[in-house]
């Protein structure tokens, strides 16, 4: 009985995104060609709903392709033709290692420094996990 007791108030303890179970959806990237460069229309859009900032995954896409690119506009050009099918992989690669969380899945991640290493802390349920620096 005691154990319900103290089940029931590390419940109300929790914050409410965490208890809640509304389904997060990732979003996918609005992609595109123009001559010999390829689009990511909704480039800024797509890591402002990560929250995750424009240069890191710039800086992830471009070491990945091995390509130079530009952002404007809350758009990323890479020079450079790469079909779509990459280039979500790329996406979900980064998904995976920088915004999800490696124990429990959820997005209710930060990245934060430790001991002058980047950590991935979740909020929800804790963890603690090292990503590959950038």
């Amino acid at each position: 009985m005691e154990y319900d007791k103290m089940l029931d108030r590390l419940y109300m303890m929790l914050p409410e995104k965490t208890t809640s179970k509304a389904r997060f959806e990732m979003p996918g990237l609005d992609i595109g060609f123009q001559g010999k460069k390829t689009l990511i229309r909704n480039f800024s859009q797509a890591l402002k709903t990560v929250g995750r900032e424009e240069r890191q995954f710039y800086k992830y896409v471009t070491k990945e392709t091995a390509t130079a690119a530009t952002m404007e506009e809350g758009k990323l050009t890479l020079n450079g033709k790469f079909f779509a099918d990459n280039i979500n992989r790329l996406w979900n690669n980064y998904l995976n290692e920088y915004v999800l969380c490696h124990e429990c899945k959820k997005p209710d991640t930060q990245i934060i420094e430790r001991n002058g290493v980047k950590v991935l802390k979740c909020t929800a349920c804790g963890a603690i996990s090292a990503i590959r620096k950038l």
